[in-house]
C-alpha cells in the first residue's frame, strides 16, 4: 500500500467474496486469480500501458478475448488487483486488533503483517506506486478509502501506546513506517527475493517497531 494517504474517510466496503460452490465456479475463480497474478507480474515489469489483454491472457493460459469473461477490460483488471489487495490489508488489520487486546502485541503483529505483505507481494506495491492513476476516479477513491481505514487501525493502536501524542503525529509515524516497509520491493529486485526476505524481515520489523514506539519529543 502507498504511504501517500490523506485524512481519514469512511471505509469503502468491497463486496464480500462468495466462495464458488461448483466445479465450474471454482475453475472460473482460479482463472480470475491467475489473471490477477499475471497482471501483478506484467504491470510491475512493464507498466500498465505497455501490457495488452493478449499479454495478460497468454500469461494466465487463456486467449486475449477470454479475459472479457472475467473483466470488462484492462482497467478493470487493474482495479481488481488493487481494490482486492487493499481490502485484504484492511481485513487483515482488523483481524489483528480483534484478536489481540494488548496494544504493544497488536502493534508488533501489525508490523509483521505489513512486512509479510511487502515481502510476499512486491509486484503489487510497485504496480500501485506507478499505476494507481490509471484507475478510474471511482476505483482510485475506493483504493484510497480502504487504505485510509487501514491506516486508522494503526493510529488507534498507536494512540493506546502514546496517549499524550497528537493523532496527526501518530498518523505520520504510520505513514513513515509504511514507506520504510514498502521500499522492500526495490531491495528484493536488487538482491533476490529469497535472500531479501530472509535478511530483510527481522531488520524491517525491528526498525519499524523502533520508529513506532520511540517516545515523542
Amino acid at each position: 500500500m502507498s504511504s501517500n494517504t490523506a485524512q481519514p474517510a469512511p471505509a469503502a466496503q468491497a463486496p464480500a467474496a462468495q466462495a464458488p460452490t461448483t466445479q465450474r465456479g471454482k475453475a472460473k475463480e482460479n482463472r480470475r486469480q491467475a489473471l490477477l497474478s499475471a497482471a501483478a507480474s506484467l504491470f510491475a515489469a512493464n507498466g500498465f500501458n505497455r501490457v495488452s489483454l493478449e499479454d495478460l491472457g497468454a500469461a494466465a493460459g487463456v486467449s486475449g478475448p477470454a479475459v472479457y469473461r472475467h473483466f470488462s477490460g484492462k482497467q478493470a483488471v487493474l482495479a481488481g488487483l488493487l481494490v482486492t489487495v487493499s481490502q485484504e490489508l484492511l481485513d487483515g488489520g482488523r483481524q489483528v486488533v480483534e484478536r489481540t487486546a494488548d496494544p504493544m502485541a497488536a502493534l508488533r503483529q501489525l508490523v509483521e503483517f505489513q512486512v509479510n505483505f511487502a515481502l510476499g507481494k512486491p509486484d503489487v506495491i510497485r504496480v500501485q506506486d506507478r499505476d494507481l492513476p490509471n484507475l478510474s476516479e471511482q476505483d482510485q477513491l475506493a483504493v484510497r478509502t480502504l487504505q485510509r481505514s487501514y491506516v486508522e487501525i494503526w493510529v488507534d493502536v498507536l494512540a493506546r501506546i502514546h496517549p499524550d501524542t497528537d493523532v496527526s503525529d501518530l498518523r505520520m509515524r504510520a505513514h513513515a513506517t509504511f514507506g520504510l516497509i514498502n521500499s522492500t520491493p526495490h531491495s528484493v529486485r536488487s538482491h533476490g527475493r529469497r535472500m531479501a526476505s530472509r535478511t530483510a524481515r527481522p531488520l524491517l520489523e525491528a526498525m519499524a517497531m523502533a520508529a513506532l514506539t520511540v517516545p515523542s519529543a
